[in-house]
């Protein structure tokens, strides 16, 4: 557990976005690989297994929160419109560049919305590959699937990213 927790962690909060909820898909993996431990049959590493467990539940966390349309709380304005409340809060560094931060903010509102649009498995095949560097063979087995099917999963999601994205270039 202790060799795998941090990267366990960083994948369910990657997906979920939320320090709880990724905490609790967290606790339910290791407590689910603890349970099935007799089951595992070394076809594949530890890793790989655990990771299609998280993988799994994350997977099933989104697909509950799309059926739910579960979005971030919005605040309104005073004139009744919708603002992000995380880019009120101002940048304490003594570096920081106003202009450069927003930008940013932009960019990474943009991206995370381009990333919503994608359907469960797009998104997990696209940030198993790019945010947390696995090869598409492993990504195929952590998702019971071939490398193929993951390669052409990734293809979609990049081209379903890149239309979303288009404008910005």
């Amino acid at each position: 557990m202790r060799h795998h927790d941090q990267a366990v962690l960083r994948l369910a909060m990657h997906f979920t976005g939320s320090d709880s909820e990724a905490q609790d898909i967290y606790q339910e993996a290791f407590l689910k690989a603890y349970r099935n431990l007799g089951s595992f049959r070394f076809e594949c590493s530890f890793y790989t297994w655990i990771y299609r467990i998280v993988a799994n539940l994350c997977l099933d966390h989104l697909r509950r929160r799309q059926v739910r349309k579960e979005d971030a709380p919005v605040a309104m304005d005073g004139e009744g419109k919708p603002f992000d409340v995380l880019e009120q809060v101002p940048d304490g560094r003594a570096a920081a560049d106003p202009e450069r931060g927003l930008m940013n903010r932009e960019l990474s509102s943009r991206i995370r919305s381009a990333l919503d649009r994608l359907s469960p498995r797009e998104r997990m095949v696209f940030e198993l590959k790019h945010y947390h560097g696995l090869k598409l063979r492993n990504v195929g087995e952590i998702l019971h699937t071939t490398e193929e099917t993951a390669k052409n999963t990734l293809f979609r999601a990049t081209q379903k990213l890149r239309g979303a994205l288009s404008d910005m270039r």
